[in-house]
C-alpha cells in the first residue's frame, strides 16, 4: 500500500463541565502531540451557534495553534466562504502566511456551517455569494497573486505569499468545480458518506491541471475512536453517539461522558439516518480500526486521510490519535 499522510480535522469540541477555553487548551496539547505523531496538518472546522463546538473564529485558532507548533501545517477545515468576504479572507491567510511561512493552508466550502437563521445574521446576501461562490474562490486567488500590485483593490499582505488552497465538499458539486479549478479536494465523508465514491469519480474523470496541481489530490474524513478494547472503544462512542442525537435532533447540548452502550443507544444506532452518518466511522481495537481503515483505503483510493474524534476526556481522544498514526504508518510500510 503507498504512504498515505495522514491529518487532524478539529472542531475544539466543549466537554460538559468545561468552557471554550479549555477546548482551546486541549486543541493545542493535541496539534502538539500531534506533530510527533507524524500528523502532516492540523485543520480547524468552522462552526456557528452551537454551544459544543468552540471553532468559530477559525482564523484566531489557526493563529493560536500554529503560534504553538513547529512544524505541523495548520489551517481551515474549512473557511465557509460564503460568509466572508473574498478580501478580508485573502488579509487574514495572508498575514498567517506571513507568520508562519509554508505552514498555512486554506480549505474552503460553501456550506453555512450553522443552522439558516444564524447563517442571515452572519451574512444577510450569503446566499447570492452562496451562487458566486467560483467565482469568489478566483478573486481570492487573484488577491494573493503577484499581478495584483497593479489594481485598485489590493490585500498587498497577501500578495506572492504561497497558500495552497483546497475545495471542500460533501455533495457532487463541489467535485465538479475542485476537478475544473485544478485544486485538491476534500470530502466530508465523517459526516456525508452517500456521495462520497461518486464524487470522487467526478473529481478524477474530470479534472484540468493547473499552476497550483498537474494531477488530482483527494483526501477523505473519517470519524475514528480507537481504544485498547472493543468494549472501552464502544463506551467512548457513546459521547459521540449522543453528540449526533443533539445535532439531528435540534437540541445541541455539550459533549457528554461515555457511559455504557445502553439498549436506547444501540437502537438508535441502527436507524438508517444514523448508519448513514456513522457509515465511516471507525470505532474499536487497533486492529478493528486498522481493518476498516484499510479498508477504507483500498476503497476510495483517496491521497491523504484526515481523521476527526470526539472523546469526551483529553487523554481518551490523544491515545486514539496515538493509535491511528501507528496504524497509518503500519500500513504505509505494507
Amino acid at each position: 500500500m503507498k504512504a498515505i499522510p495522514y491529518s487532524i480535522l478539529e472542531l475544539a469540541v466543549v466537554a460538559k463541565d468545561s468552557t471554550p477555553a479549555d477546548a482551546f487548551r486541549n486543541s493545542l496539547t493535541l496539534a502538539q502531540q500531534a506533530e510527533k505523531w507524524g500528523y502532516t496538518r492540523f485543520w480547524l472546522a468552522e462552526h456557528h451557534n452551537m454551544v459544543s463546538v468552540a471553532s468559530s473564529a477559525t482564523v484566531v485558532l489557526i493563529g493560536h495553534i500554529a503560534g504553538g507548533t513547529k512544524t505541523i501545517r495548520v489551517g481551515s477545515g474549512g473557511i465557509m466562504l460564503p460568509n466572508h468576504s473574498p478580501l478580508l479572507v485573502a488579509e487574514q491567510f495572508g498575514t498567517l502566511g506571513q507568520l508562519y511561512p509554508n505552514r498555512i493552508d486554506m480549505g474552503l466550502g460553501r456550506a453555512p456551517g450553522t443552522d439558516q437563521l444564524t447563517a442571515q445574521a452572519i451574512r444577510p446576501d450569503r446566499m447570492q455569494s452562496v451562487f458566486q461562490f467560483p467565482q469568489e474562490i478566483s478573486q481570492i486567488k487573484q488577491y494573493f497573486s503577484p499581478a495584483n500590485a497593479g489594481a485598485k483593490v489590493r490585500a498587498a499582505v497577501a500578495e506572492g505569499v504561497q497558500i495552497p488552497m483546497y475545495i471542500l465538499g460533501s455533495s457532487t458539486d463541489s467535485a465538479y468545480l475542485a476537478a475544473e479549478k485544478g485544486l485538491p479536494y476534500v470530502f466530508a465523508s465523517h459526516f456525508a458518506s452517500t456521495h462520497l465514491l461518486e464524487a470522487l469519480k467526478i473529481y478524477h474523470q474530470r479534472f484540468q491541471p493547473s499552476a497550483e496541481l498537474n494531477k488530482p489530490y483527494a483526501i477523505a474524513c473519517v470519524n475514528v475512536i480507537a481504544a485498547e478494547t472493543e468494549e472501552e472503544a464502544e463506551r467512548l462512542s457513546t459521547s459521540y453517539l449522543r453528540m449526533i442525537l443533539g445535532v439531528m435532533s435540534g437540541q445541541i447540548d455539550y459533549l457528554q461522558p461515555p457511559g455504557e452502550m445502553t439498549s436506547e443507544l444501540a437502537a438508535l444506532r441502527e436507524h438508517p439516518a444514523l448508519q448513514s452518518f456513522l457509515k465511516y466511522s471507525f470505532i474499536g481495537s487497533r486492529e478493528t480500526v486498522k481493518q476498516q481503515i484499510k479498508e477504507f483505503l483500498v476503497l476510495t483510493q483517496v491521497d491523504e486521510l484526515m481523521i476527526t474524534t470526539n472523546a469526551f476526556h483529553l487523554e481518551d481522544r490523544l491515545k486514539s490519535f496515538e493509535l491511528a498514526a501507528s496504524i497509518l504508518q503500519e500500513l504505509s510500510a505494507i
